[in-house]
C-alpha cells in the first residue's frame, strides 16, 4: 500500500495484485483503461450512508408505539397521530422519483447533502412543536412540517445505495455494499419503534430523535462524490436521469449506454412487480402485525417478536449470502431469485391457515423462512434492476417507489377487509390474509419468466480484461 495525496488505493489487477498510484481523475471514454482502482475511503462513505439510513428511517414509525401518549399530551386525535407516519409514506413517493434527476445534475454528494439538511430541519421544527405555550393545532402543524422534512431525507439514503456501490465498489463487493445499505433502512425503522417509548415522555422522545438526527447529519461529509479512478467500467459512467430510463422502457430513442432490448424491458417489468409486491407486503405486515395476531389471542409482545424474527433472521441471512453473490454465484442472480421468491410467496400464503390460536411455534418458523428468503432478495432485486437497465439510481428509485406505493395501498385495503365486532374472532383480518396471500402468489409467479442477463457485469468483466492486457503491454514497454 502507498499513499498519494492522502488517498490509499488498492489495485484491481487481480492477476498481479501489485499497488498502483491513482491518476488525477477517471476517464469516461469507452476504450480500454490501464487500470481500475479501489479506495479505502469507500468504507467510510458506506458506514456514513448506513448511519444516515438508520436515523432517517426512524421518523416513520417513531410515533406508532407512543401514539396514545402523543394524542393525550398534544391534545390531538389518534387519526392525527397516524398521519405523522402516513405523511412520510406519501411524501416518499414523489421524492423517490426526483432523486435520479438530482444525482444526474448535482451528483451523489450533493444529493446526500440535501438529505442531511432535511434531517436537521426536521429535528428542530418537530421539537419546536413540543413548546408548552403552543395550542394543539399549532403544535401539530409543527410536528407535521417536521415529519415532512424527515420524509425527504429517508428516500434519498435508501434510493442512493445501488448508485453508491456502483460508483465506489468493484465486482467483488458491489452486491454486498448494496445489501448493507438496503437492510439498514428497515433496521432503523425497528430501532425507532424500540426507542421511542423507552427514552422518556413524548416531548423527551421527540428531543432524543432530534439529537440523533443532528449528530448523524455531519457524517455526510464522509461520502465522496466519486473516486478519482473508477473501480469498474460501470463506475466510470456518469449517472443517467430517470427520464432516460422511462424513454428506454417505452422503446424511444436514447443514448446507446441506456438502450434496453425488448427482453430487458420485460425483465425490468418483472423485477419491478416482484420487488414492489414483496416490499409492500412486508411493510404492511410490519404495520398491522398486531392487528392480525391479537384477535387470535397473541399479545402485543408476541406480535412484535414475530416481526423482529422476520427482520433479524433475514439480516443474518443477507450478511452471510451477499458475499457469495459477489464472489461465487456472480452470474446466477436470476436463478437464485427463481428459487427464493416462490418460497417467500408460499410462506405468505401459508399465513392464511397458520394464524390461529395457540400456533406460536409454527408462526415463528414461517416468519423465519420468510425473513431468510426475502431480505436477501433486496440486494438481488436492486442489483438485477441495475443489470438490465444500466441505470442504478433510476431503477432503484422505481422499485422503491413501487414497494412503498403498494405498501400504502395494502394497508388501506386490509383495513377495509377487517371483520366486524361480530366476527369469529371479532375484528379479525382473515380476509386480509387471503388477499395478501393471493396478491403475493400472483405477483411472484412472473419471476419464473425472468431471464435477468447481467449485461452490466459482463461488460465490466470485459473491460477489466482489456485493462489487464493494456497493463501487460505497458509493463513490457517499460
Amino acid at each position: 500500500m502507498i499513499e498519494s495525496d492522502t488517498r490509499v488505493v488498492e489495485s484491481l489487477d487481480y492477476s498481479q495484485n501489485h499497488v498502483v498510484t491513482p491518476t488525477d481523475e477517471a476517464t469516461n471514454d469507452d476504450g480500454p483503461r490501464d487500470s481500475y482502482r479501489l479506495y479505502r475511503r469507500r468504507f467510510t462513505g458506506l458506514v456514513a450512508l448506513v448511519f444516515l439510513n438508520i436515523v432517517s428511517a426512524m421518523s416513520w414509525p417513531w410515533f406508532g408505539p407512543i401514539s396514545n401518549n402523543t394524542a393525550a399530551e398534544f391534545g390531538i386525535t389518534l387519526d392525527e397521530v397516524n398521519w405523522l407516519g402516513n405523511i412520510v409514506a406519501i411524501v416518499y413517493l414523489p421524492t423517490a422519483l426526483l432523486i435520479p434527476s438530482v444525482i444526474s445534475r448535482y451528483g451523489i454528494r450533493r444529493c446526500c447533502d440535501i438529505g442531511a439538511v432535511a434531517l436537521i430541519i426536521s429535528a428542530w421544527v418537530r421539537y419546536a412543536g413540543t413548546a408548552q405555550s403552543l395550542s394543539p393545532k399549532g403544535a401539530y402543524a409543527l410536528l407535521i412540517v417536521g415529519q415532512f422534512f424527515a420524509s425527504i431525507a429517508q428516500p434519498i439514503y435508501q434510493v442512493i445505495g445501488p448508485k453508491y456501490s456502483e460508483t465506489w465498489f468493484d465486482l467483488k463487493g458491489r452486491t454486498t455494499a448494496t445489501m448493507i445499505v438496503a437492510i439498514s433502512n428497515p433496521f432503523g425503522g425497528a430501532i425507532g419503534q424500540l426507542l421511542s417509548p423507552l427514552v422518556g415522555d413524548t416531548r423527551q422522545s421527540i428531543l432524543v430523535l432530534g439529537i440523533m438526527s443532528t449528530v448523524v447529519a455531519p457524517l455526510v461529509f464522509l461520502i465522496g462524490a466519486a473516486p478519482p479512478t473508477p473501480p469498474t467500467y460501470a463506475g466510470s459512467k456518469g449517472p443517467h436521469s430517470l427520464t432516460s430510463l422511462v424513454r428506454a422502457m417505452l422503446g424511444l430513442k436514447v443514448e446507446p449506454t441506456t438502450y434496453m432490448t425488448i427482453r430487458e424491458r420485460f425483465d425490468f417489468a418483472i423485477i419491478f412487480m416482484v420487488f414492489s409486491v414483496l416490499v409492500g407486503i412486508s411493510n404492511t405486515f410490519a404495520i398491522i402485525s398486531a392487528q392480525i395476531l391479537q384477535p387470535y389471542g397473541y399479545s402485543a409482545d408476541q406480535s412484535g417478536f414475530m416481526g423482529a424474527c422476520m427482520l433479524l433472521t433475514g439480516m443474518v441471512a443477507a450478511f452471510i449470502v451477499a458475499p457469495l453473490f459477489d464472489r461465487v454465484f456472480t452470474h446466477h442472480l436470476a436463478i437464485i431469485s427463481k428459487i427464493l421468491v416462490p418460497i417467500v410467496a408460499v410462506g405468505w400464503l401459508s399465513l392464511i391457515w397458520a394464524v390461529r390460536p395457540d400456533n406460536t411455534a409454527a408462526l415463528f418458523v414461517i416468519m423465519t423462512v420468510i425473513g431468510v428468503c426475502s431480505v436477501p432478495m433486496l440486494p438481488i432485486g436492486m442489483e438485477l434492476a441495475c443489470e438490465v437497465t444500466r441505470n442504478a439510481d433510476g431503477s432503484s428509485a422505481f422499485v422503491w417507489f413501487g414497494g412503498n406505493l403498494l405498501g400504502v395501498i395494502f394497508v388501506l385495503s386490509t383495513g377495509a377487509l377487517r371483520a366486524g365486532p361480530n366476527g369469529s374472532p371479532p375484528l379479525n383480518l382473515k380476509h386480509a390474509l387471503i388477499f395478501m396471500g393471493i396478491v403475493v402468489m400472483a405477483g411472484s409467479a412472473s419471476i419464473l419468466l425472468l431471464r435477468g442477463q447481467q449485461k452490466r457485469r459482463d461488460l465490466d468483466e470485459e473491460k477489466l480484461q482489456e485493462s489487464l492486457i493494456v497493463q501487460g503491454e505497458l509493463n513490457v514497454i517499460r
